[in-house]
């Protein structure tokens, strides 16, 4: 259901560009001729419609060919983030119940070698054919969880459906367009790279992962390959508008940005908006469980250094409610995850009325959505969402620790940086901490400033006192 869109463009156009990545390039012919050969691959190894499939893939032309031949089977895909040490991989193959998992070349260590399928190793044929209803789910994507473990949103092939077509009309999207892709099949703004882009006829270009620290190089990629829209994170984007050299890249081809993930820093985003004045540029907010609630196209008049930007509208046929005496936006609506996954089941999130909380305190003035920060303490570092509960939880179980807070400190570029306050045994260093948390945690969730403290400051009832914790990391800033 979710592929109909691109399997249309498939008759229509086969020789037409999809996907461009360092010079291999495929058309929507080729995508779909090797995609069917893994999807018939994982049906002679018996997997059945709504059954997880793991993708052990780096994001480029390979995942894309992976995660379509899983779909074309009915199946779910489930991406891993490979730079994920080897137990939090673990947990979310046994955790997702994956049938079976897709990579290349022989299979890592960790892994039973039952469940590996080497895409190369998919003969060339056609898989059977099968039905797929909107309600079926199409991924499952794990995200940081209170639990102390990583929780996966399971999305189904409607709520994709319906973001992958709003966000195409908002933006106008046509088949000469060349669309840049940065962002990996494990985050949600993935979804409008494969699906609002190929469902158009347009071409995917994956940015190599190198530019995301050379902005100079960055936007002069941008400009080489005629890129006319992009989908990324803030900090990225501030990343290029500070050191890009915008001034002297013309990107005269570059007709509209969309950015989600995190706060998007005004003074950094006034910056872009001067160097990019003809590209049309959208604030998308929201977390997984609804993809994208909220839009504001930037109107640059609008635009302070002193003043947070709007969260702005609602989006794709998304109702919005704002809870009268938190503050906390509600939501729901057809673009909405199916609810969480985990130990092989769906467990539903919608509350008693039938929304969902989204646990993100905002307001309305003058027509338009304010987002004034989380009810909870889920942390937004580089477009990735973390509970801080998660590492506070691995950082207590050390040996020699005594207690812990994880906070996030604000940025003016990346948003917030994942801060550690920590009290300690004698024989326990700060060191010791910092290896093990390499150890367990992908860089994202790995806190980039840590203080010791004689004891860890206290409310009058016992609790954390998170707000001095806050305080004492900023100013050691």
């Amino acid at each position: 259901m979710l592929l109909e869109p691109y399997l249309r463009q498939c008759r229509h156009q086969p020789e037409a560009i999809a996907l461009v990545e360092n010079g291999r390039s495929l058309t929507y012919g080729q995508l779909l001729t090797q995609s069917q050969a893994i999807a018939a691959g994982l049906q002679e190894m018996g997997v059945k419609p709504g059954q997880p499939v793991a993708i052990h893939l780096e994001r480029g032309i390979d995942a894309t060919i992976a995660l379509f031949g899983v779909l074309l089977t009915g199946g779910c895909y489930v991406p891993l983030d490979l730079k994920n040490p080897t137990p939090r991989l673990s947990f979310i193959v046994t955790d997702a119940q994956v049938s079976v998992v897709l990579g290349l070349g022989a299979t890592p260590t960790w892994l039973d070698k039952k469940l590996w399928l080497d895409i190369d190793a998919c003969s060339e044929a056609r898989p059977l054919p099968v039905k797929i209803q909107a309600t079926s789910l199409a991924a499952i994507l794990y995200t940081s969880g209170s639990t102390g473990q990583p929780r996966g949103v399971a999305l189904s092939h409607g709520a994709v459906a319906t973001f992958a077509l709003w966000a195409a009309d908002l933006v106008g999207l046509q088949a000469n367009d060349r669309i840049a892709s940065s962002t990996p099949f494990f985050f949600d703004l993935s979804t409008f790279d494969l699906y609002a882009v190929l469902g158009r006829g347009a071409s995917l270009y994956f940015l190599p992962s190198a530019l995301n620290m050379a902005p100079a190089r960055l936007s002069a990629w941008l400009k080489e390959h005629v890129i006319s829209g992009w989908y990324t994170v803030p900090s990225l984007l501030a990343f290029l508008a500070y050191k890009g050299n915008l001034a002297q890249t013309s990107l005269e081809s570059l007709r509209f940005l969309l950015f989600a993930g995190e706060v998007f820093p005004s003074p950094a985003l006034m910056n872009l908006a001067a160097n990019l004045p003809h590209t049309a540029l959208y604030n998308f907010f929201g977390p997984t469980e609804t993809n994208v609630c909220c839009y504001w196209p930037v109107n640059r008049a609008k635009l302070a250094a002193n003043q947070p930007i709007p969260i702005g509208l609602p989006a794709a046929a998304c109702e919005l409610r704002i809870h009268a005496e938190t503050g906390e936006l509600w939501v729901r609506g057809p673009s909405l995850a199916s609810g969480y996954w985990s130990d092989g089941r769906l467990q539903p999130f919608l509350n008693q009325d039938g929304w969902y909380a989204t646990g993100d305190r905002v307001s309305r003035i003058d027509g338009e959505y304010h987002f004034h920060g989380r009810l909870g303490r889920m942390i937004k570092c580089s477009g990735y969402r973390v509970e801080p509960a998660e590492i506070e939880a691995s950082v207590n179980a050390m040996a020699g620790v005594k207690g812990c807070a994880v906070v996030g400190v604000d940025d003016p570029v990346t948003g917030q940086r994942l801060s550690l306050a920590l009290t300690l045994e004698p024989d326990m260093t700060l060191d010791n901490i910092r290896n093990a948390l390499t150890r367990q945690f992908p860089s994202y969730m790995q806190p980039k400033h840590c203080i010791v403290l004689e004891e860890l400051p206290l409310l009058p009832n016992g609790k954390l006192d998170y707000q001095r914790v806050h305080a004492l990391l900023d100013a050691k800033q």
